[in-house]
């Protein structure tokens, strides 16, 4: 589905960045279920006086309405759609995580439903002030998954078989866990690996390494251009 045609009634949208524009206006990068992410124009909402510029904010959800055929679309309507979303702290620097990941592994122009109501409710729960490695790597997951990477946890990627909990594993890029002869630093447990596949409870050494794992994966996706959050992390955490 393109953005280049009009929506004829109001979208669920999350805005995952802002920045000002000429004469009044700003520059947003909308995000939706139904037709992915795509750049807009909200037309003189940044003179001050402007009630509604402040509706345009990063994690609260909107409904929105927009017309336009070239790449940048125009907003023509929006509102709230639920209460306000706060973050705070670590919450918000998560937030900003999340927004990141989605502006460069989402492709303009192409819906990902799933992967919307995903980014919904880890807003949701991270504005609930809810443990954030849950959060953070069931979203980091879910976002691989449904772009395709085919992130198999639990079945060894040479032998087919299932990973043993008691057994240490290395995660081999594109292909998945290869049981290891012993436990290094970059180890995963077979754990760990079933607890994340099967969306279990985790202590506190078994979501480092979640951690660990998640970032290996998203570092082979992303290049060789870091992620600015995670730069927010190291200075204000």
């Amino acid at each position: 589905m393109n953005s280049s045609k009009t929506a004829d009634s109001f979208q669920q949208a999350f805005i995952l960045h802002r920045r000002p524009y000429s004469n009044n206006s700003l520059l947003v990068e909308c995000f939706t279920a139904g037709y992915g992410r795509f750049p807009a124009i909200a037309r003189g909402v940044s003179s001050g006086k402007s009630r509604t510029g402040n509706l345009l904010q990063p994690f609260s959800p909107l409904v929105i309405q927009w017309r336009g055929k070239g790449e940048v679309v125009s907003l023509v309507k929006y509102d709230q759609d639920n209460k306000p979303v706060l973050l705070k702290g670590k919450s918000l620097l998560c937030g900003f995580y999340l927004n990141e990941l989605a502006m460069r592994l989402l492709q303009r122009n192409d819906p990902h439903p799933n992967i919307f109501h995903s980014y919904a409710k880890a807003i949701t729960d991270l504005a609930c002030n809810n443990p954030v490695d849950p959060i953070l790597r069931q979203f980091e997951l879910k976002l691989l998954h449904e772009l395709g990477y085919g992130i198999t946890l639990d079945y060894d990627a040479e032998t087919g078989q299932p990973v043993e909990q008691d057994k240490y594993y290395d995660f081999v890029l594109e292909q998945g866990p290869v049981r290891s002869s012993r436990k290094t630093e970059q180890t995963i447990s077979g754990r760990t690996l079933h607890a994340l596949s099967n969306q279990t409870a985790m202590d506190v050494e078994q979501w480092r390494e979640a951690r660990r794992l998640t970032r290996k994966i998203l570092n082979f996706y992303l290049g060789n251009v870091p992620l600015k959050s995670r730069d927010l992390f190291r200075t204000k955490l």
